[in-house]
């Protein structure tokens, strides 16, 4: 086990950099530049914007910038952000708490709601309830995620009233139940998108399990319809379950700036668009960081977790 994990390992690694290397030249050819935020004073001349830039270290080639960067990356340290002057560290170690909180939640509650209507489905397939579980999961893997969260403010922030608009905490009562008041419109509104593909998912793997002979072996066995269900088939049939978990990893965090955009979460996606809007390349690098490296990791327990699942797979690699 200790050998796959290194070789999981060395395969993420050349990976990270090749991200960070992606995205800091895709950020340098973006429009603007972070000294017409800066530089918002109409009496500003030619003189002090070279100079700001030379500071900043904007006159030199990209390449050097990103050299410079990855040194200081090195050293632990992820620069000053341009628009708040504040470490870029300590601003996505304070924004990571509320987006881990978000997306872990969600990924629990759509698994906690998906896999069970996926064995269902594919226990009773075609059957009224099958239509009605994979109709309803088609809509909302295919609805906007930003619709989505406008629908869920105006009928139960609006309309009915009992929960809040946005935001983490009410004012002045930093508590867990306020959080938790907060955390429901944001965490069903990336939910009802993620149910559709694991549901879908579950359903197929299900159904081609209970067409296995071992399964029609364990009927005839007179073992219990639940327990043949879950020890025999469930089991078998993670592995294309726990693959599309793996890949929603990106899509979690892509989901979440949006859901905190709409709901004033204040997380990383959030930070991530003022940042882009303000041309603030540290912080978006420091950002891009976090999420390559909760997106390898993210892999390399799914590697991990196939090894457990079937060792077969461990041993083949």
């Amino acid at each position: 086990m200790t050998k796959y994990v290194i070789k999981r390992l060395l395969i993420a690694i050349p990976t990270f950099f090749g991200i960070t290397i992606l995205v800091y030249f895709l950020s340098s050819l973006a429009p603007g530049s972070p000294l017409e935020m800066l530089m918002a004073d109409p009496m500003a001349t030619k003189e002090d914007m070279e100079a700001l830039r030379a500071q900043m270290g904007l006159d030199q080639p990209v390449i050097i910038q990103y050299l410079r960067w990855l040194q200081n990356l090195f050293q632990g340290n992820l620069g000053t952000s341009y628009r708040t002057n504040l470490p870029v560290m300590g601003m996505v170690l304070e924004r990571l708490g509320p987006t881990l909180i978000l997306t872990i939640a969600s990924t629990v509650l759509s698994v906690l709601i998906a896999v069970p209507l996926g064995i269902v489905s594919a226990y009773k397939p075609y059957s009224p309830w099958d239509y009605i579980s994979s109709g309803l999961s088609f809509i909302g893997a295919s609805t906007p995620t930003f619709f989505t969260g406008l629908v869920f403010i105006y009928v139960f922030a609006v309309k009915v009233g009992i929960l809040p608009m946005g935001g983490m905490y009410d004012s002045g009562i930093e508590t867990l139940g306020s959080m938790v008041r907060h955390l429901i419109l944001p965490c069903l509104t990336l939910t009802v998108f993620n149910v559709g593909s694991i549901l879908r998912q579950t359903r197929g793997s299900m159904m081609e399990v209970f067409s296995e002979d071992y399964i029609r072996t364990a009927r005839a066995k007179g073992l219990m319809e639940l327990r043949v269900i879950i020890v025999h088939g469930l089991r078998n049939a993670l592995i294309p379950v726990v693959t599309v978990l793996s890949t929603m990893i990106p899509f979690l965090f892509g989901g979440a700036v949006v859901a905190e955009q709409v709901f004033s979460w204040p997380g990383l996606g959030s930070l991530m668009v003022q940042s882009i809007n303000s041309r603030d390349y540290p912080t978006i690098m420091g950002i891009t960081v976090v999420i390559a490296a909760a997106v390898l990791l993210g892999n390399i327990i799914t590697d991990i977790i196939y090894s457990i699942l079937d060792p077969k797979i461990r041993e083949s690699r």
